[in-house]
């Protein structure tokens, strides 16, 4: 069946979908970069919420910054904006059908729909899920990059910018010119401190043009910190599969893993629904929830995807049971992160080591290798760095954490063991592989790059480190350096 409005009642046996009338829905939360992560995470929460009879005027409208969103746009737009989602899970696959979407903004150059709808009143709480490395901020002193070309074009172009950021600046001055009243930005996006981030971000491109509208936004916008967590794969040929099998023709379905968290502060300046009621926590101390996550599971999924790649493992279940790889993440995870990791409520440092190990090993999680590495520049810096710093000021063992550094330094000369090439997979892989080069006769050349290691290039114990492990990988091959590791 061809997945619609028209066709929910004839949704296979077995698969779930709206109880709730959609017509009726009104919106109150724009979404930007509507990828499968948010569809499979905080809409499916929504979703919930509307199936017990709640937050119907809370609908979300999707929306990019991006010419290649317009794609997305007309694959949901043609089946009504609904998803399937599908649940991978050891034990058996189940699938339901959410309907929590109810438009997709026109993309068009200098972002002018996005605008409006974010200045309608209706619209409480502008959400994004952009990529760690989308909010033009310093890898290394984690300030804002006022320098950034799409930022300049912003800041002389206020009433059509390229950005995300301008764009809800944009939309905030008319709010502010009209007295309709601000929305809350939440950021949910594997970022320390994301809320805070996005403030900074928004605040810093409207000081640039109108510092008045950046004191307004500073005054009266929220931007809650949050931690999201559900493992949610790339859609492509097998699970476009998948969903066929299961009887329903959906061009933009979403599988995803038995597990959800997000975590949230409880901070809204226009209202919001009641998401802790289908299982979100709302929480003063979202620091150690995302610390935890980001430091072992973002760190981890680093951690394990650049040897995979090295070593042609294609995914992430495929690198855990690599009788090497799966047994580096334990012992560098429980070793030299979990230190440096607070506990929270329920959950010990080393039991989330436990859970993630069973998540990243769940086989029915087609999760490329290749998604995972991407990026390394923004994920090593925000994910492993952190730790690194913290393991050196406190004296702790950084072995494992260097020698992480040194695989990806591997992985970006663009080759494999067998030989073949690794494409490029980083926005700034030009000047990655070029260091990369470099660090195969002196490893000093990768840890160069100040615009991601700063001044860890002049710590001794770990240049020490890194330079022994990096020489081993070149000398000796990625599995006599993880086997060294292992015994050390």
């Amino acid at each position: 069946m061809k997945l619609g409005n028209a066709t929910l009642d004839q949704l296979p046996q077995g698969i779930s979908g709206p109880t709730y009338d959609r017509s009726v829905l009104t919106p109150g939360i724009v979404h930007i970069g509507l990828g499968n992560f948010h569809r499979g995470h905080q809409a499916w929460y929504l979703h919930r919420l509307m199936q017990d009879g709640l937050a119907h005027d809370w609908a979300i409208v999707g929306a990019g910054v991006r010419a290649g969103d317009e794609a997305q746009r007309n694959r949901l737009a043609a089946q009504d904006y609904l998803t399937t989602l599908i649940e991978l899970d050891p034990a058996g696959r189940s699938a339901e059908v959410i309907g929590s979407m109810i438009d997709f903004v026109p993309v068009q150059e200098g972002n002018a729909p996005l605008i409006a709808q974010m200045a309608d009143p209706a619209i409480r709480i502008v959400a994004l899920t952009v990529t760690e490395g989308g909010y033009y901020i310093d890898p290394v002193t984690n300030g804002f990059d006022a320098d950034h070309p799409d930022i300049q074009h912003d800041a002389a172009n206020p009433d059509s910018p390229h950005t995300a950021f301008g764009a809800m600046i944009a939309a905030l001055k008319q709010r502010r010119d009209a007295g309709t009243g601000p929305f809350t930005g939440l950021s949910c996006d594997n970022l320390q401190g994301n809320g805070a981030i996005l403030r900074q971000t928004v605040v810093s491109l409207a000081r640039m043009s109108d510092p008045a509208l950046a004191d307004w936004i500073d005054a009266n916008c929220t931007f809650p910190n949050s931690m999201v967590d559900c493992i949610v794969p790339a859609t492509g040929p097998k699970e476009l599969d998948i969903v066929r099998m299961m009887g329903i023709d959906d061009a933009a379905p979403v599988t995803h893993e038995n597990f959800r968290q997000w975590v949230i502060e409880d901070e809204f300046c226009a209202g919001r629904p009641d998401w802790d009621k289908v299982g979100a926590t709302f929480s003063d101390n979202v620091h150690a929830y995302e610390s935890m996550k980001i430091r072992i599971l973002n760190g981890g999924h680093q951690v394990i995807s650049n040897p995979g790649e090295i070593l042609g493992v294609e995914f992430i279940s495929g690198c855990m049971a690599n009788p090497l790889i799966g047994p580096f993440f334990r012992k560098l995870a429980t070793e030299e992160i979990t230190p440096h990791v607070n506990p929270v409520p329920g959950m010990a440092p080393a039991d989330y080591v436990d859970l993630i190990d069973r998540r990243f090993s769940n086989p029915e999680i087609v999760d490329t290798v290749r998604r995972v590495a991407f990026d390394g520049s923004s994920r090593h810096t925000g994910f492993l760095l952190p730790t690194l710093r913290d393991a050196l000021n406190a004296g702790t063992p950084i072995d494992g954490l260097a020698l992480a550094e040194a695989l990806w330094a591997r992985m970006c000369e663009g080759t494999r063991e067998d030989g073949t090439i690794i494409a490029p997979n980083d926005p700034i892989w030009d000047s990655l592989n070029s260091a990369a080069k470099a660090a195969k006769t002196d490893p000093a050349a990768w840890l160069a790059q100040r615009d991601l290691y700063g001044d860890l290039a002049e710590n001794a114990t770990f240049v020490a480190a890194f330079s022994h492990w990096l020489n081993l990988i070149w000398s000796d091959g990625t599995e006599a350096a993880l086997t060294a590791y292992l015994n050390g």
